[in-house]
């Protein structure tokens, strides 16, 4: 007699939807990000019934920049879940910033319904070509029942060697698809990337050159702390007392307050080391391309880099090491501790870099002590550092905000800033926040979120705010408010320009609304909102957010719409802001109907 429970298995069947998700838990996929409508609803609908969990966003690329920082802080991709045609399109910046940041990312794209396509059929858009651009990996599944290898190989191809995005589509007839449960076969999950090593005499020989240095320099980038590197470069920096500069998302591998930091040397470290170790950072213009005027001509560059592809870029580098960074900087310490060196701490080299330290420390603290009204950038974050938890999430954008705020917040932990990165991406800093604040609530219960914004940035992706309070995120946003786009106007030159003439003729384009009250977007969805125009007033919102953690918090800071960094060359940003300099001082003049030449104004 025929078994009835197997012939009931036999004949059950199941939603396309739900072998999505059933594919993404089998991934180990933790988190969703998107906005749901035709046809993704009842994929984001099956997933948190499996127990995934997923964040509803207002805007697909805040989507996508919160589910690439997910691949960051915890080496498994994010999901991002969008619609077709347009929902997709809005999320391409997410997945180039994923891409060019190395972070993994799992973008899944609704996509017109597949007896109707090249008919001009609902959103219909050439999706996987277009994703090609973004990705290592873009592909639509021939069946449900390849709906599993598809997820598996994408999971695996965004965190396996140089992690990226991947992008896979799912037309509209697939979600309510049914087919038998006993054709599904999912894939295991896939393994964490296999660890490579460098070659043994490469790394002698780069052990040879660190010993023969007489002005040696580590660069630790975000490729360090993505490995979770910071154990063995931590030893490599205290046992051979070798100074070291993080770039803005290494910060934290070592401590920012450790004695061989040298970020408040930058510029003098970089033009005058040596030998360069580059841990996981890459030569562009972040580090302006590893070539003089800014680095020495002979300098020796050590690279150590997961991506072969990445060595040699700009740069012949003395030394490569291919491999995991965490296993490299390992084999390092084995190799030096074959005898008994460290680097001498009382070097002229050590010298030089202590006391442009402390003289640009100096210049830091004279700008931060200034008590006109309003503010400026210095004042602001030094308040700011005083109460800052040691634990928490540092998330920052903005120009100056994000160039100035990196030198002042310190970091003591590895993956706790979150920036602009490699591509310099504006519109980031919610997303990255919420992302942040959902692995803090997770993994880290008790820490906060500091998103720091220029209130330019903030208007990228503002309504996120509402995404924040529904979800009751640990976040604290500080809006350093100068009411423009690297300079503004105060409201008595703003309500002169406008006088008698067209706003669209006469204000400057780096212009915002002077005085804008962002703090209520905050209390408008239940969070609490903070005004503050004096030193006092910000030490208070900052104490009494940091206190009340049963709500998210919005500190507008208004500061003076003309405030600048002070005069150094630590930056790329820094000649893009002398520039904008000058044409503000040419606008003015221009406002004012001036004889003077504008070489003289500035």
């Amino acid at each position: 007699m025929p078994d009835s429970n197997f012939a009931e298995r036999s004949e059950e069947q199941v939603s396309g939807a739900k072998v999505i998700a059933q594919a993404l838990k089998t991934q180990d996929v933790e988190y969703i990000f998107g906005i749901v409508g035709i046809p993704v609803t009842e994929i984001a609908i099956a997933a948190q019934q499996l127990g995934i969990k997923y964040i509803g966003m207002r805007n697909e690329q805040a989507a996508c920049y919160a589910a690439s920082a997910i691949g960051y802080l915890t080496g498994r991709p994010g999901v991002c879940l969008v619609v077709s045609g347009p929902g997709l399109i809005h999320a391409l910046g997410g997945m180039a910033n994923a891409n060019m940041n190395c972070w993994p990312l799992l973008m899944i794209g609704g996509s017109s319904e597949r007896n109707q396509e090249t008919m001009g059929a609902f959103q219909e858009f050439p999706q996987v070509e277009a994703c090609r651009l973004y990705t290592k990996f873009s592909a639509r599944p021939s069946s449900i029942e390849a709906i599993p290898f598809v997820i598996e190989k994408a999971v695996r191809t965004s965190i396996y060697g140089r992690p990226g995005a991947c992008y896979v589509d799912i037309p509209a007839d697939f979600v309510n698809l049914q087919v038998n449960v006993n054709s599904l076969k999912y894939t295991e999950c896939c393994m964490s990337p296999p660890i490579s090593m460098a070659e043994t005499s490469a790394v002698r020989m780069a052990a040879s050159v660190i010993r023969n240095a007489k002005q040696p320099l580590l660069i630790i980038g975000k490729g360090a702390a993505y490995a979770h590197a910071e154990e063995n470069i931590k030893k490599l920096v205290e046992q051979y007392k070798l100074p070291f500069l993080p770039t803005p998302m290494g910060k934290g591998v070592v401590p920012d307050n450790h004695p061989n930091c040298v970020g408040a040397a930058r510029s003098r470290a970089l033009q005058f080391a040596d030998v360069i170790v580059l841990f996981g950072a890459r030569l562009n213009w972040i580090l302006h391309f590893g070539l003089p005027p800014r680095y020495q001509p002979d300098v020796k560059f050590i690279q150590v880099d997961i991506c072969a592809e990445e060595l040699g870029n700009n740069v012949k580098p003395t030394v490569t090491l291919l491999g995991d960074i965490s296993a490299v900087s390992k084999q390092l310490l084995e190799e030096l501790d074959k005898t008994s060196w460290e680097y001498p701490p009382e070097s002229k080299w050590w010298k030089t870099l202590r006391e442009k330290m402390k003289s640009n420390e100096a210049a830091s603290k004279e700008l931060a002590s200034k008590k006109s009204l309003p503010m400026n950038y210095y004042t602001v974050f030094y308040h700011v550092q005083e109460q800052l938890p040691r634990d928490c999430f540092v998330v920052s954008e903005g120009a100056n905000t994000m160039d100035i705020g990196r030198t002042v917040l310190q970091n003591y932990l590895p993956r706790h800033r979150l920036d602009a990165g490699t591509f310099g991406t504006m519109g980031v800093g919610l997303g990255f926040a919420i992302a942040a604040a959902m692995v803090a609530k997770d993994r880290h219960p008790g820490q906060r979120v500091i998103c720091v914004e220029g209130d330019s940035a903030f208007g990228f992706s503002g309504m996120e705010v509402e995404t924040i309070c529904r979800y009751n995120l640990p976040i604290i946003l500080l809006v350093v408010n100068n009411n423009g786009i690297y300079q503004g106007f105060d409201m008595d030159a703003w309500k002169e320009t406008l006088k008698f003439q067209d706003p669209t003729a006469v204000v400057p384009p780096m212009c915002l609304l002077p005085n804008s009250h962002y703090e209520q977007i905050m209390t408008a969805f239940g969070g609490k909102g903070y005004f503050v125009e004096t030193p006092e007033e910000l030490q208070k919102s900052l104490r009494q957010s940091l206190a009340d953690t049963s709500k998210p918090s919005l500190i507008n800071i208004m500061i003076e719409p003309q405030a600048t960094r002070k005069a150094q060359m630590e930056s790329s940003f820094v000649t893009r802001l002398e520039c904008s300099g000058m044409i503000w001082a040419r606008y003015n003049l221009s406002l004012l109907g001036s004889n003077d030449s504008p070489a003289s104004a500035s």
